[in-house]
């Protein structure tokens, strides 16, 4: 599938990894509905990409919402045949903090957001995706999920976020497995520690101390190669139910 083909629906689309996402697709000519459970930057971000892009308003880990945002990206853009999970949270802390150990409705609530959501999105969209015409190589759609590198290297205080990240990893393939029977694409990026408005929040020595730990390029990662792996997926048809790297080559440490 070419960019310019996309229809796609992407998470998290109003901010950082997720609407450079937006930025790429809307550039080479495809269409996006943008998902966001806040609409404040709406508004702009709309305004920017132009008429080939819409927002709905909706929280991924709600599976209604979801399955009402998928119908109404269907009208909106004539169909879906791509989905981009992007949004997230961090769910920092302890297993065993200093006041008390680590709630199981905060641990519930990262895994809620970045697994079950990710996970709600793309059932939501393979079940609209199945009913395309195939493509060459019988391809109906595809799916990409974001994971993180803590998904492998976790550090202290992310038992919530690599648990949750760890998830997406896990089914991947068993989702891309069963999905080539509808030429459905099943793929993860797992990012390193990337541009997006948390990071870019820290004072400038902080950020500089992140790069410095990057071996090479000795920087942190820029949304737009995010964007620019995820259009490559939506174009390479032999990638599927695999996790990709995007990294630096860097691996956590401890802390």
């Amino acid at each position: 599938m070419q960019i310019a083909q996309t229809k796609a629906v992407i998470s998290g689309g109003l901010s950082g990894l997720g609407l450079a996402v937006a930025r790429h697709f809307v550039a080479a000519g495809g269409q996006v509905v943008l998902l966001d459970i806040n609409d404040s930057a709406a508004a702009d971000v709309l305004a920017e990409l132009g008429e080939r892009a819409h927002f709905i308003q909706a929280d991924v880990s709600n599976e209604a919402q979801i399955e009402a945002a998928m119908l109404e990206a269907v009208q909106q853009m004539g169909g879906i045949n791509a989905a981009v999970s992007c949004a997230g949270i961090l769910g920092p802390g302890r297993v065993l903090g200093r006041e008390a150990p680590m709630s199981l409705e905060y641990f519930s609530r990262t895994i809620n957001v970045n697994l079950i959501g990710s996970f709600n999105l793309a059932k939501s969209a393979a079940a609209q995706m199945q009913k395309n015409e195939p493509g060459e190589d019988g391809e109906r759609g595809v799916i990409i999920n974001t994971a993180s590198v803590a998904a492998y290297e976790g550090q202290i205080g992310q038992a919530a976020y690599s648990a949750s990240k760890g998830g997406v990893v896990g089914m991947t393939l068993p989702m891309a497995r069963e999905f080539t029977r509808f030429g459905i694409r099943v793929m993860t990026i797992a990012p390193g520690v990337f541009h997006t408005p948390m990071v870019d929040g820290m004072p400038a020595e902080v950020q500089a101390a992140l790069g410095a730990k990057i071996p090479f390029p000795t920087r942190l990662g820029q949304p737009s190669e995010f964007a620019a792996l995820a259009g490559h997926i939506i174009e390479n048809r032999y990638l599927n139910g695999t996790t990709i790297r995007l990294d630096g080559a860097t691996r956590l440490e401890p802390k």
